[in-house]
């Protein structure tokens, strides 16, 4: 598992919408499948990518599979993200600074 598995894992807005849903408490794929428009096989496809991305966890109970969010799942992002976290309010900084000298 890498940072793109999980940039391509959330990068289709059906994957988005299942994580976001387990992201509230732990479902079953019958359950994600409400309110969307795609079939139960293709709810676990894009299950399977999740789960692929580490971004999931699934627990089978009997016949049933319950999954829930990783909660570890993001963790690599948030280290990718932190490198860049410092970078942002510099040039927001210097372009406070730019656009005051322009209004001199």
């Amino acid at each position: 598992m890498d940072e793109s598995s999980i940039f391509r894992a959330l990068a289709d807005p059906t994957r988005r919408s299942l994580y976001e849903k387990l992201a509230s408490g732990a479902s079953n794929a019958s359950t994600l499948r409400e309110g969307l428009a795609i079939s139960q096989p293709a709810v676990s496809q894009h299950l399977k990518v999740l789960r692929d991305a580490g971004l999931i966890l699934e627990e089978r109970d009997g016949r049933f599979v319950n999954y829930e969010v990783n909660p570890n799942g993001l963790a690599l992002i948030a280290g990718w993200l932190s490198k860049y976290r410092a970078y942002w309010p510099k040039r927001v900084d210097a372009l406070k600074d730019l656009l005051k000298d322009m209004d001199q």
